[in-house]
């Protein structure tokens, strides 16, 4: 299967011309064989949340804790849904039309790419000055954690640490997605000065043959890994132990129980409600 198109410049040179489009139909297959893959695993999957009697020992032990946990702020879900309308609207004026649906998609698609653009650098600032933002991040210190995930899914019974606030598999997705949205940012901000637009005049000479290739790579590349990385979203968001998650995205909580049976107070710090009170009546 080929993977890059290659055409000639005027003066005979070969160079790059964009991603073959077997690639997209190959991520969307992927992404099929992934949730099916992983869904066929699940039902064998010793899953990861705490014990009923775990859980229940916990809850009396954190008895002070609110009945709802604030998980997600409103300015962050609504990051993540202007994010998510952005990144459909960009993927369907992408590929409906490698597919044989043919409309005027190009200003669709750019002025999506600005409102993704957009929303990432408000994420940025946001997450930067006002949530924990090396929360979301992996490194090695996370070794362990990961190590016991896959022993717990393996059905040992292992000690190790829980996750924090963001389970390992947000934090490795949320990596893939920051390289993946940034490579296509990047490169279509960069390709809008060939097209007609109020904010750029039209000059498709601002690069040499040879770099505009190396740009249309770097966008098609990204945007057929966007496709898979989408697909893997949507599936787990929709799987119903994985509903608690999606729940929260939208009413911005989870429940006391579900914060214990799926995280480590230690990791993801609560504030009590005894804490709140004299927290409030100290700011009197």
């Amino acid at each position: 299967m080929d993977i890059l198109t290659w055409g000639h410049s005027p003066w005979g040179e070969r160079i790059l011309a964009h991603i073959s489009w077997n690639l997209f139909w190959a991520s969307l297959f992927a992404g099929i064989v992934f949730f099916v893959a992983h869904a066929s695993y699940m039902v064998l999957s010793a899953h990861r949340k705490r014990s009923a009697a775990e859980t229940d020992a916990l809850e009396i032990e954190h008895r002070d804790l609110p009945p709802q946990i604030v998980r997600h702020s409103l300015a962050a879900r609504l990051f993540h849904w202007v994010m998510a309308g952005a990144m459909f609207v960009l993927l369907f004026t992408a590929f409906l039309p490698v597919a044989g649906i043919k409309f005027p998609w190009v200003t669709w698609h750019w002025m999506a790419g600005l409102v993704l653009a957009g929303s990432i650098l408000f994420h940025i600032i946001h997450a930067s000055v006002w949530l924990d933002f090396w929360s979301i991040w992996v490194g090695p210190k996370d070794i362990p954690e990961f190590r016991a995930e896959i022993l717990r899914e393996l059905g040992h019974d292992v000690p190790g640490p829980k996750p924090g606030k963001y389970p390992l598999g947000n934090r490795l997705y949320h990596m893939a997605i920051v390289l993946a949205g940034l490579a296509v940012v990047i490169s279509g901000i960069t390709m809008m000065v060939r097209v007609r637009t109020p904010f750029f005049t039209r000059n498709p000479y601002l690069l040499r043959d040879t770099t505009w290739g190396l740009v249309y790579v770097t966008h098609g590349l990204a945007g057929v890994a966007l496709v898979g990385l989408v697909i893997a979203h949507v599936y787990f968001a929709v799987r119903p132990e994985k509903w608690w998650i999606t729940k929260s995205m939208l009413l911005g909580w989870i429940t006391r129980r579900q914060y214990l049976e799926h995280h480590d107070p230690h990791r993801w710090a609560v504030e009590s409600i005894a804490a709140k009170a004299e927290a409030q009546r100290s700011g009197q």
